[in-house]
C-alpha cells in the first residue's frame, strides 16, 4: 500500500505531537473544550444569523448515518411539531427582549436551512413550520431543504415552491444499485435519477446532488459513472462526501469502529482528483472541500454560516460567546417546551476560539477572506494567524488573491484529513454522548 507524506504527518504517532501544539496556536489553550448544562444566550451583538430546522424522522433510517434521526411515528411527529412551534415562539420572544421586535422588511435572517432526517417526510408539517418561522423572524435570504429521493413527489415539490424554497439538495448517494444496496439506502438508482429530473424541472435556483465516495469496495470506475450520470443531467452543484464510520451509528455498532477501514490514502486522493476533474469537465468550480457549483450560481451549504440559531431536537446554535446544542431526545425536547428552551449543553466561546471556528469553516470553503475577518473581529487576520498563513503560502497550499487567501488544490486532501482528526472526532464525542443521554452532565469536544 502506498504511504503518503500526509499519512505520516496526520497519522499516529506524530499527530500526538503536533495536535496539542496546533490546539494551543489556534485557541490559546492546551485542553479540549468541555460542554456542560447551561442556559442558551441571545446576546445583543448577534446582528445577523442563519436559521436551521432539524426534522429527525426517516421512513427507514440509514445504518451509516450519524445524524439524530428516528423511524417515523405519526404520534411522535405530532409531539415534535407542536414542540418545534413552541421553540420558534420562545426564541422569537428571547430575541425581541434583547433586540426589540424586528419587522419582516428588516429581517436579520440571512438563510434558512431544513435538514434531517427527512424534512419532507410530512410536507404539510414542514410547510407549517417554515411559515411560522417566516412570521416569527422575517423573510430569510435563501431557503434550502434536504430531499430524500423517496420523499419528493410532485405534490411535495409543489409545496416547496409555494413556500419560496430556492435551493434543494437531493440525497442521491450513488447511482449504482449495487452500492445503494450495500449501504442500505431505501431507493434505487432509477428513483434517484427521476428525483433529480423532477427537481431540475421545477427550476429551483440550485439543485444539488449529494454523492458519497470511499464506500466499501467502491471502485474509481463506479465513482466516475456516478459523477458523469449526475452531472450530465445538468445539476447546479455536486457535493461529494466520504462515508463516515462513526462508532455510534448502527454500522459502527455492528462492525466495531476498528473494522471500518479508511480507504488507502492513494485511492482517496485519486477519488478526490477524479471528482475535481469531472466537475471541471462540466463547468463547475470548487466552492468547498467536497462541493462544486456553477460559477455564477448559488452555493447550497448547511454548515458554513458563522452565526446561526437551531430549532429542533439536536439542533445546534452558534452566537457570539456561546455554542449550544438541544437535547437529542424527542420526548424530552417536547416535555421541556414551552416552559424552557430544550438546551442540553452549552460551551462558552472565547474570542480566540470563535476566530478559530471562523478560520476552520473558511478553510473548508477553500477561501479565507481578509476583509470578513477584519469586519468581524476588528483586526487584521495576519496579526492573529500570520505564521500559519505564511506557511501555507510558502508551501504552495494557498495564495493571496483578490483580498483573500485562496487555498489550492494541494490543500484539499489535507483539509479532509485534518477534518477527520478534529471536527469528526469532536462530533463523535458530542453526538455519541447526546444520543445516549437526553441531558448529559459534561462532554469534552
Amino acid at each position: 500500500m502506498e504511504l503518503l507524506a500526509e499519512d505520516i504527518l496526520v497519522g499516529a504517532p506524530l499527530k500526538w505531537a503536533w495536535k496539542p501544539l496546533l490546539q494551543r496556536y489556534l485557541t490559546a489553550g492546551w485542553s479540549f473544550p468541555k460542554m456542560r448544562p447551561g442556559e442558551r444566550v441571545f446576546p445583543a451583538e448577534l446582528k445577523r444569523w442563519g436559521l436551521y430546522l432539524h426534522v429527525p424522522f426517516c421512513r427507514r433510517p440509514c445504518t451509516y448515518c450519524p445524524y439524530n434521526r428516528v423511524t417515523f411515528d405519526e404520534s411522535l411527529y405530532r409531539r415534535y411539531e407542536t414542540a418545534a412551534h413552541r421553540e420558534i415562539d420562545l426564541i422569537a420572544q428571547r430575541l425581541a427582549e434583547v433586540r426589540g421586535p424586528c419587522p419582516a422588511a428588516a429581517s436579520p435572517v440571512t438563510s434558512l436551512y431544513a435538514g434531517g432526517g427527512t424534512p419532507t417526510i410530512v410536507p404539510e408539517g414542514l410547510a407549517r413550520l417554515l411559515t411560522h418561522i417566516k412570521a416569527a423572524f422575517g423573510r430569510a435570504g435563501d431557503v434550502g431543504v434536504e430531499l430524500h429521493p423517496g420523499a419528493m413527489d410532485e405534490g411535495c415539490l409543489d409545496v416547496l415552491k409555494g413556500l419560496g424554497v430556492s435551493m434543494v439538495s437531493v440525497g442521491v448517494e450513488s447511482l449504482s444499485d449495487r452500492l445503494l444496496r450495500l449501504i442500505g439506502r431505501a431507493h434505487d438508482a432509477a428513483t434517484a435519477e427521476r428525483s433529480l429530473r423532477r427537481a431540475l424541472a421545477r427550476r429551483f435556483d440550485t439543485v444539488s446532488a449529494d454523492l458519497m465516495f470511499a464506500l466499501p469496495t467502491q471502485t474509481l470506475d463506479e465513482l466516475d459513472e456516478d459523477l458523469q450520470r449526475a452531472l450530465s443531467l445538468g445539476v447546479d452543484q455536486i457535493s461529494c462526501y466520504p462515508i463516515f464510520g462513526f462508532p455510534y451509528t448502527e454500522l459502527g455498532k455492528r462492525l466495531g469502529i476498528k473494522q471500518i477501514r479508511r480507504p488507502a490514502s492513494s485511492l482517496l486522493r485519486r477519488m478526490l482528483d477524479l471528482i475535481r476533474r469531472r466537475a471541471d469537465d462540466f463547468g463547475l468550480v470548487q466552492g468547498a472541500v467536497w462541493s462544486f457549483h456553477r460559477p455564477r450560481g448559488k452555493k447550497f451549504t448547511s454548515t458554513t454560516r458563522h452565526h446561526y440559531l437551531g430549532i429542533g431536537p439536536s439542533a445546534a446554535s452558534m452566537v457570539p460567546g456561546q455554542f449550544s446544542v438541544n437535547t437529542f431526545s424527542i420526548p424530552d425536547y417536547a416535555a421541556a417546551l414551552p416552559g424552557r428552551l430544550p438546551t442540553a449543553l452549552v460551551l462558552p466561546v472565547s474570542r480566540q476560539l470563535e476566530m478559530a471556528y471562523w478560520l476552520y469553516w473558511r478553510a473548508y470553503e477553500m477561501t479565507i477572506p481578509r476583509r470578513d475577518f477584519a469586519e468581524r473581529f476588528g483586526k487584521e487576520i495576519e496579526t492573529v494567524y500570520g505564521k500559519l498563513l505564511t506557511l501555507l503560502t510558502r508551501t504552495g497550499m494557498a495564495r493571496l488573491e483578490d483580498g483573500a487567501y485562496q487555498l489550492t488544490e494541494r490543500s484539499g486532501y489535507l483539509i479532509h484529513r485534518f477534518q477527520n482528526e478534529y471536527a469528526l472526532n469532536s462530533i463523535n464525542r458530542l453526538w455519541g454522548q447526546c444520543r445516549q443521554e437526553a441531558w448529559p452532565t459534561k462532554v469534552g469536544i
